[in-house]
């Protein structure tokens, strides 16, 4: 398949989802999310259709900087002050959980694997901050290049399937134990708000749309002008950063505050990011990962997903905050709003993106720092 066509395929689909959600029941069921991101795991895995990866990486990764400012326009930030506690001490518990279990598997696959010390702190690495973290102690180590590569694939493939329960069945499953948020903001609020029918499509909500878009898309740019200026390349984290305190700030305006269709335009664009990160999940990577790493990678993010929420449990911590501290700590803040709008809680975004670049910060410490106390 060409790029151009792959990009058309990517940005289009969510179109045709949200067109079914509209006239099909089971599509509106099930939501746009899973149906998107089930189009994009179903593309990229299409006997005979050949999908470049790095078009995909790059929608993606052009997807979310861009829905980031358009989601946070509406953001009312006196309200989501009151909810930073409750969110660090989730942060907090995550990292802890992340240490604890790759320290566990570590040592339990310390007689199989020489390597196991440097694969449970490139783990803390991922599991707290991203995969950058993952790459930066993978290298400061010295990790073998087959031990790299099949680590970060058993993470690809483990990550997928988590970020599947995460849009779908992650939050009935922690409401059975967890407390729920109080009184959350719904994520089609924004949408109601705006109106619906032909006000949608007015005037009005045409040059909302429009201008939201060129705001957004200024901010984006500045964000990555500072960047390169600051550190003398695209740095992610940086520019999230940026972005994310540009648009915050630009929500203290009324005038953008109040603009019509700059949620729905990040709304979709989430939906694309959604399509384009399903075409990355490659389910014949799983045997090439190598068992072993594949099991020493699933069984770290399992057990500290597992201990993070007992010791939420105990905490008394509501079940939305502690999935998307979740998110943030094994995914990172590029994932946070595809999870927010799964959701239906667009008050913990700013939460969430702030915990993830909080990972970022922390990750490659948290790795280093456990590789040199597991070293034999």
């Amino acid at each position: 398949m060409s790029a151009l066509i792959q990009v058309l395929v990517v940005v289009g689909l969510p179109g045709l989802v949200l067109l079914g959600a509209r006239v099909l029941r089971p599509v509106a069921w099930v939501g746009p999310v899973v149906m998107c991101y089930a189009a994009g795991i179903l593309l990229g895995n299409a006997p005979g259709l050949s999908l470049q990866t790095g078009v995909s990486l790059s929608v993606s990764e052009a997807a979310v900087p861009l829905a980031i400012p358009l989601l946070l326009f509406s953001t009312d930030v006196p309200r989501w002050t009151r909810l930073a506690r409750t969110t660090l001490l989730s942060f907090v518990l995550a990292c802890v959980s992340a240490l604890v279990s790759a320290t566990v598997v570590g040592l339990a696959f310390s007689g199989r694997m020489d390597e196991w010390w440097k694969m449970a702190g490139m783990l803390v690495g991922v599991y707290v901050g991203g995969t950058a973290n993952m790459n930066a102690v993978g290298s400061a180590l010295q990790v073998r290049e087959e031990t790299f590569v099949l680590l970060n694939t058993a993470d690809i493939v483990a990550g997928a399937a988590y970020l599947l329960v995460l849009v779908t069945v992650a939050q009935r499953i922690a409401l059975a134990f967890l407390p729920p948020f109080p009184n959350p903001t719904a994520w089609d609020a924004a949408s109601a708000e705006e109106g619906t029918g032909q006000e949608r499509f007015s005037w009005r909500f045409a040059r909302g749309l429009t201008l939201s878009l060129i705001l957004a898309v200024a901010i984006c740019g500045v964000s990555a002008g500072a960047s390169l200026g600051l550190a003398g390349r695209l740095e992610a984290t940086v520019v999230l950063l940026l972005i994310t305190t540009l648009s915050l700030a630009a929500s203290f305006i009324p005038a953008v505050r109040s603009l019509p269709g700059s949620y729905a335009l990040g709304d979709y664009a989430l939906l694309v990011f959604c399509v384009a990160v399903g075409t990355l999940a490659d389910a014949s990577q799983l045997g090439s990962a190598g068992l072993s790493v594949f099991v020493f990678c699933a069984s770290v993010m399992v057990l500290a997903i597992v201990l993070h929420f007992g010791l939420a449990a105990l905490f008394r911590i509501d079940a939305d905050t502690v999935l998307i501290t979740s998110t943030a700590t094994i995914f990172g803040p590029a994932f946070i709003a595809p999870v927010a709008r799964a959701l239906r809680n667009r008050e913990l975004m700013v939460s969430g993106i702030t915990t993830g670049l909080m990972g970022f910060a922390l990750g490659t410490y948290l790795g280093l720092a456990l590789s040199w106390l597991l070293r034999p």
